[in-house]
């Protein structure tokens, strides 16, 4: 499961949410994009979130989630391939379609993605202990980051500087990594649960058991608050590369530090996030990283309000506080996972997904509000949101009281 997502993690961050893909947009469509950039979030939220609720019980009913961990995955890079053939073979921003294909496919990337995830947190919530979910997350993170930042290092700065072919070596070599992760979701090793059916048109009923699943758990309701409160400091996420290119005039080649920064802002953090949810809970890792949540756009602000060449110059300092972001998921799926039963993951799951799209409804309102009355009132907002989700996480249970010290077997090291 760690070497399946270090692959993907060298692939992710050919196609960084807060980097490459607005500023891939943005070349194509030019300056005042401000609404077309803001529906990224809607779309990538809405894939990733309503799929997994029509579908968690025909994943619960497969024998081996693995199986279809690595569909979705070979689909995540597949969704790629024609964006790269048009860049490398066409003058992609000649034709004035070229946005709209673009936001079709990213759609269809982040349907994939939706229930990528969905998938692997099924499987790791069959295979890998409440307790051991920390350390995979800290070796897959940790070791992923930095092969990536490697790469992209080496590869990213001469791509950028000519993006009419760059972009297209920059999203191929996304759909190999991806494609590549695929396989070696196949690899890992899974008893077959119980073939169960999934006749056709249950999914109908399934908004309405994902009702039944919030009124009857008041937790979930809570941890579901904590998730669009902080999904509603996630909207200018595609914004901070326009601020520093637009505002602050910082040249395109500079979206390779942000890029470098930010993935090996993830895998240092991992060294403590890891073990920091393995030892005191999930649920106090969660509230940690919301509150540090907050400080990416306060830092993006400050250099925007005060100007100069200084802030140009250091504002790859904002996409180190952002690392924390790809965290709080990756700790809030591994929080959901803990207060339910096994066979409830994917229900639960797709719950909280699709809580966590909710706010992105808003996100094109966003992105014309920024153009409108620019970037400072909007990170503001976004900054007070997420400190009120970091308030709330201490209103939820934390599982772990349920389980005794001496009720857990005795973990041996490289046991899972």
């Amino acid at each position: 499961m760690a070497a399946h997502q270090i692959v993907f993690r060298i692939g992710w961050i050919f196609k960084t949410e807060s980097v490459i893909i607005p500023a891939f947009l943005d070349w194509l469509t030019g300056p005042g994009g401000g609404m077309l950039r803001g529906m990224l979030p809607v779309i990538n939220r809405s894939g990733q979130s309503l799929p997994p609720v029509f579908l968690a019980d025909w994943l619960r009913a497969r024998p081996l989630k693995k199986r279809s961990l690595a569909v979705f995955t070979a689909g995540m890079g597949l969704a790629f391939l024609p964006v790269a053939a048009a860049c490398l073979l066409l003058d992609a921003r000649r034709f004035a379609w070229m946005p709209w294909l673009f936001l079709i496919l990213y759609g269809a990337f982040f349907v994939c993605n939706g229930m990528y995830h969905l998938s692997f947190g099924t499987v790791q919530g069959k295979l890998i202990r409440p307790w051991r979910r920390g350390r995979l997350l800290l070796v897959s993170t940790f070791y992923g980051s930095f092969p990536a930042m490697l790469v992209a290092w080496w590869l990213l700065p001469g791509w950028l500087d000519q993006p009419e072919r760059g972009f297209g070596f920059i999203f191929l070599s996304a759909a190999v990594c991806f494609l590549g992760s695929s396989l070696l979701a196949l690899a890992i090793f899974e008893p077959a649960d119980a073939a169960a059916s999934f006749p056709l048109g249950r999914w109908r009923g399934s908004v309405a058991d994902l009702a039944r699943t919030l009124r009857a758990d008041a937790n979930l309701r809570r941890t579901t608050v904590v998730a669009m409160l902080f999904a509603g400091g996630l909207i200018v996420l595609p914004h901070y590369q326009a601020l520093a290119l637009q505002q602050l005039r910082v040249p395109m080649g500079m979206l390779m530090v942000f890029a470098v920064t930010q993935n090996a802002a993830v895998g240092i953090f991992s060294l403590f996030i890891g073990p920091m949810a393995d030892r005191w809970g999930n649920r106090l890792t969660l509230g940690v990283l919301i509150f540090g949540s907050t400080l990416p756009p306060l830092l993006a602000v400050s250099m925007a309000v005060l100007g100069g060449s200084w802030a140009a110059k250091t504002f790859w300092l904002v996409y180190i506080p952002l690392g924390v972001t790809p965290l709080v998921l990756r700790i809030l799926i591994n929080y959901t996972l803990e207060i339910c039963q096994p066979a409830e993951h994917p229900r639960y799951l797709s719950t909280v997904s699709l809580c966590l799209a909710m706010p992105f409804v808003a996100s094109p309102l966003v992105g014309g509000l920024v153009d409108l009355l620019g970037f400072t009132p909007i990170f503001l907002s976004t900054a007070a949101l997420m400190f009120v989700g970091g308030l709330l996480t201490f209103s939820l249970d934390e599982p772990r009281h349920r389980v005794s010290a001496e009720e857990r077997p005795p973990v041996i090291d490289g046991e899972a």
